[in-house]
């Protein structure tokens, strides 16, 4: 049994919340989790994961076991960055998730400048829409839009950025505009599955904010996809600010209930807490940051 191997399997499992979701996320078949978590249980002789119908849950001894297994990923991945000599030089490999339609307009320049400064310095960008975990996932830094669960890992403001509803003027010529936010139950709504907010928009009414309910009749599951429909008349959207720059200035798309938005959402660029910082990674937030915050039309205190 490759027991580091088998402490991977066994993280993922507890992080994902069950052995299918670890198999996802790892891209192994199902049978190989369970094998693996078991051979590791049957070594130690002790029960590890109680495997609930919905979730799986950590033993007493799980807990403790799991807690060291994680302190003995961060040294291995802390040993391989300091034999690499990420601590000498701005050097290797730099992994950054990002969100694909604010990843491709904001971040992707930013990179391409400092790829010319720093010939050492190799970038993988990973574009996607998913909250990706970063130790896990061997991810060195992510750009995430909304507020942050209280956690170990560090964290940048780089901007604000509104949460605006916007519909084309072919749709609103056809099916009138709402006025309110409860209008949107007579509307056609698009939703995008990868927001916290998908069913239930997000309003500021009479000072306090309030959740609505929206009739989707299409669900998309990408920012990309949800702006290419409503600017096809198929619906109302709520969309970021700076997705819709453009689509805004020409009228290919118009915002609407701008007296009902809810304050701007922060943007945030995040990283593991590390005892000694790569220094392609200081390096990359020392350029990126202030470049970011331009970019965002965003001034910190």
């Amino acid at each position: 049994m490759d027991r580091l191997e088998a402490m991977t399997i066994l993280l993922a499992a507890v992080d994902t919340g069950s052995l299918s979701a670890a198999s996802r996320q790892l891209g192994i078949p199902l049978a190989t989790v369970s094998r693996r978590v078991s051979e590791l249980e049957e070594h130690l002789g002790i029960r590890l994961l109680l495997r609930g119908h919905r979730r799986i849950e950590l033993t007493d001894a799980g807990r403790g076991y799991a807690a060291a297994c994680r302190r003995i990923a961060e040294d291995i991945a802390e040993a391989e960055r300091v034999a690499a000599g990420e601590y000498h030089a701005p050097q290797g490999e730099l992994i950054i998730s990002v969100p694909f339609v604010i990843g491709r307009t904001f971040v992707t320049p930013v990179v391409v400048e400092f790829l010319e400064a720093h010939p050492d310095i190799r970038i993988d960008v990973q574009q996607t829409d998913r909250v990706v975990n970063l130790v896990q996932e061997h991810v060195d830094l992510a750009l995430r839009v909304g507020e942050l669960p209280d956690s170990s890992l560090i964290a940048t403001r780089v901007g604000l950025i509104r949460q605006m509803v916007c519909a084309s003027p072919a749709y609103l010529k056809r099916r009138g505009t709402p006025k309110k936010p409860a209008d949107l139950a007579e509307h056609d709504c698009i939703a995008n599955k990868f927001s916290a907010s998908s069913e239930d928009w997000l309003f500021r009414v009479n000072g306090k904010l309030q959740k609505t309910p929206v009739p989707a009749r299409l669900s998309v599951n990408s920012s990309d996809a949800a702006l290419v429909a409503t600017m096809a008349g198929a619906g109302i959207a709520q969309v970021l600010s700076c997705h819709m720059t453009d689509q805004l200035k020409s009228r290919a798309l118009v915002g609407l209930l701008e007296a009902y938005e809810p304050p701007p959402t922060p943007v945030w660029l995040i990283h593991p807490s590390q005892r000694q910082e790569p220094l392609k990674l200081r390096a990359f937030l020392d350029f990126a940051v202030p470049r970011l915050r331009r970019r965002l039309g965003y001034k910190a205190a």
